[in-house]
């Protein structure tokens, strides 16, 4: 059995204008996950994701899949869990 981990994101490319923040969102919730993720004024996007390992592997894999995202780069930081969380919004 797994742990749960959760992980700071920030995400590069082509993220913005192009429907990013509603893919994780509807990914996360599908996947039981939850977290936030929210536009930066610099172009990208940054999120905090909590769930299994291979959830948050396969989250970002789909939305590498999806023909308007183009992500370029990503940036990931294990940080501690958050054990009171219980949805994944947009900020």
């Amino acid at each position: 059995m797994s742990t749960k981990i959760r992980e700071y994101m920030v995400f590069t490319g082509r993220v913005q204008g192009v429907g990013f923040r509603y893919k994780m969102t509807y990914l996360a919730n599908s996947f039981g996950l939850t977290g936030w993720v929210r536009n930066e004024y610099d172009g990208s996007v940054s999120a905090e994701l909590q769930g299994l390992p291979g959830e948050l592997d396969q989250i970002i894999q789909r939305l590498g899949q999806d023909r308007y995202i183009e992500i370029d780069g990503i940036s990931r930081k294990k940080i501690p869990v958050r054990d009171d969380e219980r949805e994944f919004r947009i900020r």
